[in-house]
Formats: structure tokens, sequence, C-alpha cells
């Protein structure tokens, strides 16, 4: 399944639900859970950003359904890059180099 890191940036609003309830975040990786999402690793940001996750979905109209719902709350700002394992990437650059008949 392809993967996704999600920097989130909490709002006002966002904030102030999580002081008052930090077992929010874990509800909201329930959420995503049913919505197909899986939450891989989860961490917080010192700097611009407030969080970054790591998630699988299967599929990116899947992710983006997701990602269109928490972002309608007003509790935070997210913002979305695919990833590939530096693996896959290996693989990828040595099937380019055998199509052309080289060696990589």
């Amino acid at each position: 399944m392809p993967l996704y890191i999600i920097l989130s940036r909490l709002t006002e609003k966002g904030a102030q639900t999580l002081f008052r309830r930090p077992e929010r975040m874990k509800e909201v990786n329930e959420e995503l859970e049913r919505m197909g999402l899986r939450v891989l690793e989860q961490y917080l940001v010192f700097g611009d950003w407030d969080f970054l996750n790591i998630v699988e979905a299967k599929d990116d109209k899947s992710l983006a359904a997701a990602l269109i719902n928490l972002n309608m709350r007003g509790t935070i700002r997210t913002t979305t890059y695919k990833i590939m394992p530096a693996d896959e990437l290996i693989e990828a650059i040595k099937e380019a180099a055998r199509g052309r008949g080289e060696e990589a």
C-alpha cells in the first residue's frame, strides 16, 4: 500500500481541543483507520509543524477523502507527501537500467 507523510499544524481550536483532551490524538487515529488509513508512526515536531505522521492508504483517493474530512473540522491544517521506501527506489533504478540494457 502507498505510504504518505502528513505534516499537520494545529489551529487555535485544535490546540484547545488537544489541551482539554490529549487522548483525542488516539481517537483521530482510530477514525482514520475507519476511513481506510493506517497510522504507522506519529511524532511531535518542534518547528513550523506540530505533528508528523507516516500513514498507509489503499490509494490516493482514500487519503484525499480522509484529509478533506480532517481539514474541514477546523482543528488542523495539513500538507501531505507521497513517499517511497529507499529499497523500492533502488529496485526501480535497477529495473530502469535493465530496460535500457545497462547494469546499475
